[in-house]
């Protein structure tokens, strides 16, 4: 097992994973992780059903306890650092028939800068209906979020966390059952945060795309099996470390790795 990737060749560190074990029930789920992320990665985490994949996800951001081990966003824990830490969860786990619009869901991406006692002004709407633009949804702003298809919520979801202006962004399956448009407007968005140096770690189902869209990756199957730059890391042996030798995509895949990279 690979413990902590030794192929960063980034000035600095946007999340560092120290001996991350969340258990339930006394079941480990994610068992004794360590993981480096540089600053201004897009990082995939590809793994089996029932690898971990979400749950480090929420460990990282303090929303299920750990067992044992420690996060740092920036050299210091979660609860000094969230307002440079965005999240974009699970469509399928959000209430789409909460009465509110477009633009309330995305302007809620701006209160840690405002504060909560603060109503959000003209700048913050400006802020928001920007973002908005950028996923194509501008002319949405003031529909109600359960009259959008799933597409456009995700979209909505998307455009909360540009609003919100981190430096390290969690998306957990952004890409899972969505339309091309949606699909489209992800990557775009994907490609827009790591012009601008921002650090975007993916819980990402499609093994397919992984070499076109990420740039890093990191293998999970409850321990870490190898992370690191997509070039050397998303290799066949990591693949069956990762999957088993059953997995029938594994061989289709590995001929992708020498692929260059979407916009190399």
């Amino acid at each position: 097992m690979m413990r902590r990737s030794s192929q960063n060749t980034h000035t600095s560190l946007a999340v560092s994973i120290d001996d991350l074990t969340v258990a339930y029930h006394t079941k480990p789920v994610v068992w004794d992780v360590s993981l480096d992320i540089p600053e201004g990665v897009l990082m995939a985490i590809v793994g089996p059903n029932g690898a971990g994949k979400s749950t480090l996800i929420k460990a990282a951001l303090d929303l299920i306890p750990r067992a044992a081990g420690s996060i740092r966003f920036f050299g210091k824990p979660y609860s000094q650092t969230r307002d440079l830490v965005g999240y974009v969860p699970q469509r399928g786990s959000v209430d789409w028939d909460f009465p509110t619009t477009v633009i309330d869901v995305v302007t809620m991406g701006i209160y840690g800068r405002l504060g909560w006692f603060r109503r959000p002004g003209r700048q913050a709407r400006e802020t928001a209906l920007h973002a908005l633009d950028q996923v194509g949804l501008v002319d949405f702003a003031d529909r109600q979020i359960s009259q959008l298809s799933g597409g456009q919520q995700q979209r909505t979801f998307l455009a909360r966390a540009l609003a919100q202006d981190a430096r390290v962004y969690f998306m957990d399956e952004p890409f899972a059952a969505v339309d091309a448009v949606t699909e489209r407007a992800i990557v775009d968005v994907l490609r827009l945060l790591r012009e601008q140096d921002k650090t975007v770690i993916v819980v990402h189902h499609d093994l397919q795309t992984v070499t076109d869209y990420f740039d890093w990756v990191a293998l999970l199957n409850i321990e870490l099996i190898a992370a690191g730059d997509v070039r050397s890391t998303f290799t066949n042996e990591n693949l069956r470390r990762t999957y088993g030798a059953t997995a029938t995509l594994i061989d289709e895949e590995a001929a992708r790795v020498t692929l260059p990279l979407a916009g190399d």
